[in-house]
């Protein structure tokens, strides 16, 4: 067979070279999605109750602008000129609906006494020019604008930024939502699941326009922004400016990294083989594989997320690791075999090593298939990824490494450094002379490992997900420290039954409940600007002479106000037609030693014991979302582990026919992963997105190394002493490892310079495993088949 496939290699080349310049029109198809779609489990009931919620309350997309003078007071005339002039160019982008600031915002507490026939527009800075002592007395400790508009110290304000919807996009996600409502209390019907991939199919392309759109208008935000940097800082804040800061991360890890990785790659191979050739047709068959792929997500609409951003890093990695023990291989035989020809090394090569290789390729796939059970979207779309990836890297590395290898010139092959064999044969001689004392080490450290997972946590802050000297984490964290919080929460109270009354908008019983839970809410440090009816009754008190209103004055100024003013002020917070009430928060996401599961717990606790029922308090929003995900975390991490324990076990008895080889085999692969959460929980690393996937992938990609060994010894044993089988097995694959583990080990290193600290985790830690991973493989794998793997039949 692989003198076959050798003999046919200038038709493998016509074929790669098609496939290339294919699937390399297809790259341009490729996409990266940051949308929070990408975060969640197909078919979410939490996703979806916000998503019903937001039908109903209708929240605008925008982005908020917040202004921080450098110079002076706030309230001063530059920067009133300043707030103008921004918002008049703001105001002159196509997509803009409106422009909110604390100019041409209604001021009614200068109001003496309620008017229903009030004109709102004529109470603002712009038609009044109030002083600044006035606006700094209205803007203070205001029920509406504080944190808002104007941050409680008053040291900054913001501008909001509203955007005009998409009709037809609006049309199809809320025909989507309507359907998708069915899932909360039963099962869809086949005719709703087909039209729900219609409107997909309907909502995806306005969805890429939409975002394309977008991205301009917040360059052209930034750009106009830099107009007033002599006078102030200005920061960005909203869901969308967060998208489009990873997506530019994502592009720069991309590229970066995968580039950076490459150099790693270019500077070790050439280092350890001294020959160009080993240096340029590696990166060969890493570009190949790179582009394949990349078509293939293009061509497959696989598109990459936040937790995928590494794959062409994953994807460099996994096809030189097949290369280098070819390389190693064809050097050994070229060395044991100095008469044979190009073509006869190159059929040796592929006969020794093609199925240890696909056996490697095959134990990767299932570390990469275990994350499909993850229950964690993005995660599930990680392993369908590189599941292709794996195999795309096998192909390249099996059939196009061969054929081009076969058509080089023969060139004599210089040794393994001396030093480097010594070493080998020192290590072998004590591994092999102390099996007892490596296995009580191996002990001693499965028993560490264990009580650093036992300290394992999920607790994550997003904006501690980037470098601190990001843009996006100056502009998060200004937001959430100085403008009352970044993660939305939403509280929807349904009126019972009891509370309604015919004739009136809101019951005077209805209003006091809804205070008493926005009340416990504010008793929550972590609880920033919080925002309901409630603040409408607060600011109309105080221009009713600080007296509240009974319920009766409610409804009558509710009717007699002008319906666009009424629509406007509460319409994001009153759903009439539902009878429900929303409270809206923002939840301040840096808080030091903030402990989410045990926020949201004792919050629906509290809610609660103010006399209202379980079924009509109901959380929605970001916040509830994400605390959704890192609850699946745990949870992931067991089922994602065990499974993939007992699948590449049964995967390694597949190969070797041998129960006993399995158990040996995979081992010290289990202490490897292990060995990595302890070292985590010892850490203080949280579990997130992206250290989740960690040990399986380093567990599936640190068993090819084990296969090597095991099979190098297994055909060795059955002509000699099972002792020197060992040893001609460090001498041999030992080599590949070392180079293998090396190279991988300083790649995924280069990650640690990443602005995205998921990134940095993923790769330092990942490159740690397979450290871990190659001394346990030379070490205590070794032992253990010395000590129970010595027949010749096992």
């Amino acid at each position: 067979m692989s003198s076959k496939l050798v003999k046919l290699n200038k038709i493998i080349l016509l074929v790669f070279a098609v496939m290339v310049v294919v699937l390399g029109y297809f790259t341009q198809q490729f996409r990266i999605d940051a949308s929070a779609d990408t975060l969640l489990v197909k078919d979410n009931k939490l996703f979806i109750q916000t998503q019903v919620m937001n039908k109903r309350f209708s929240p605008q997309e925008f982005i908020l602008v917040a202004y921080q003078p450098t110079k002076g007071e706030l309230f001063s005339q530059q920067t009133f000129d300043d707030i103008q002039a921004l918002s008049k160019k703001f105001s002159a982008m196509p997509r803009v609906q409106s422009v909110t600031s604390m100019l041409n915002v209604p001021l009614l507490s200068f109001m003496q006494g309620l008017n229903t026939d009030v004109d709102a527009d004529s109470w603002t800075w712009e038609k009044q020019h109030y002083s600044s002592a006035q606006m700094q007395k209205v803007f203070t400790d205001h029920p509406i604008y504080s944190d808002l508009l104007v941050n409680k110290q008053q040291t900054a304000t913001a501008i909001q930024i509203v955007f005009k919807p998409d009709p037809q996009l609006k049309k199809f996600e809320d025909e989507k939502t309507d359907i998708q409502q069915t899932l909360l209390n039963g099962e869809l019907s086949e005719q709703q699941q087909q039209r729900i991939e219609q409107l997909n199919q309907l909502i995806d392309p306005i969805k890429q326009q939409l975002d394309k759109q977008r991205r301009k208008e917040i360059d052209q935000i930034y750009a106009i922004a830099k107009e007033v940097k002599d006078h102030a800082h200005v920061y960005l804040g909203g869901g969308h400016v967060l998208a489009y800061q990873l997506i530019k991360i994502i592009q720069s890890d991309l590229m970066l990294f995968g580039s950076a990785i490459a150099a790693v790659i270019c500077i070790l191979l050439f280092i350890l083989f001294r020959q160009l050739r080993w240096v340029v047709l590696p990166l060969l068959c890493c570009g190949v594989s790179v582009i394949m792929t990349v078509g293939l997500f293009g061509m497959l609409d696989l598109r990459t997320t936040v937790i995928s951003s590494n794959f062409i890093a994953l994807q460099l990695i996994l096809t030189l690791a097949i290369v280098i023990h070819l390389i190693v291989q064809f050097r050994q035989s070229a060395q044991a075999n100095p008469e044979h020809s190009q073509y006869q090394l190159v059929t040796d090569t592929i006969k020794a090593k093609a199925k240890p290789c696909f056996y490697a390729a095959l134990t990767t796939s299932v570390g990469f298939a275990s994350l499909i059970f993850s229950n964690i979207q993005p995660v599930i779309s990680f392993g369908w990824m590189m599941i292709v990836a794996m195999l795309v890297s096998t192909l390249v590395a099996l059939l196009l490494f061969p054929a081009v290898l076969s058509l080089l010139s023969k060139k004599p092959q210089s040794h393994v450094s001396r030093r480097v064999e010594a070493t080998m044969e020192a290590l072998a001689n004590t591994v092999l002379a102390n099996k007892g004392k490596v296995f009580v080490a191996g002990l001693l450290v499965l028993m560490v490992s264990v009580l650093g997972i036992l300290r394992l946590n999920v607790e994550n802050s997003f904006i501690h997900y980037f470098s601190e000297d990001t843009k996006v984490r100056t502009e998060l964290e200004f937001i959430d420290q100085k403008f009352g919080g970044t993660t939305a929460l939403d509280v929807v109270f349904k009126v019972p039954d009891t509370q309604k009354l015919q004739d009136l908008v809101l019951s005077a019983q209805t209003v006091q409940t809804l205070q008493k839970l926005q009340q416990v809410l504010r008793q929550y440090p972590v609880v920033g600007k919080e925002m309901s009816v409630v603040n409408f009754t607060e600011l109309a008190s105080k221009i009713n002479n600080n007296k509240p209103l009974t319920e009766y004055e409610l409804t009558a100024v509710y009717h007699m106000l002008d319906k666009n003013l009424t629509e406007r002020l509460l319409g994001a917070y009153f759903d009439k037609e539902h009878h429900e009430l929303r409270i809206n928060t923002r939840i301040k996401d840096a808080t030091d030693g903030f402990n989410r599961a045990e926020f949201i717990q004792q919050l629906q606790s509290d809610l609660q014991q103010q006399g209202v029922a379980k079924q009509d308090i109901q959380l929605t929003n970001l916040f509830v979302l994400y605390q959704d995900i890192l609850q699946r975390l745990f949870d992931s991490q067991i089922s994602t582990l065990g499974l993939v324990y007992v699948a590449l076990t049964l995967v390694l008895f597949a190969i070797f026919r041998s129960v006993k080889v399995a158990m040996i085999a995979v081992l010290p692969n289990i202490l490897s992963t292990l060995v990595i959460l302890g070292v985590m929980g010892l850490a203080g690393i949280s579990l997130d997105l992206m250290t989740i996937t960690i040990a399986a992938i380093a567990m599936g990609i640190a068993v090819d190394d084990t296969i090597h060994f095991v099979h190098h010894y297994l055909s060795d044993n059955q002509q000699q002493d099972h002792q020197k089988a060992l040893h001609k097995a460090y001498q041999s694959v030992g080599f590949a490892m070392l180079f293998t583990s090396l190279i991988i080990a300083l790649g995924f290193g280069m990650l640690g310079f990443s602005d995205f600290i998921p990134s940095v985790m993923f790769g330092l830690l990942t490159g740690l495993a397979m450290v871990v991973a190659l001394v346990t493989d030379l070490t205590l794998l070794p032992a253990l088949l010395g000590r129970f793997a010595k027949n010749k039949t096992a």
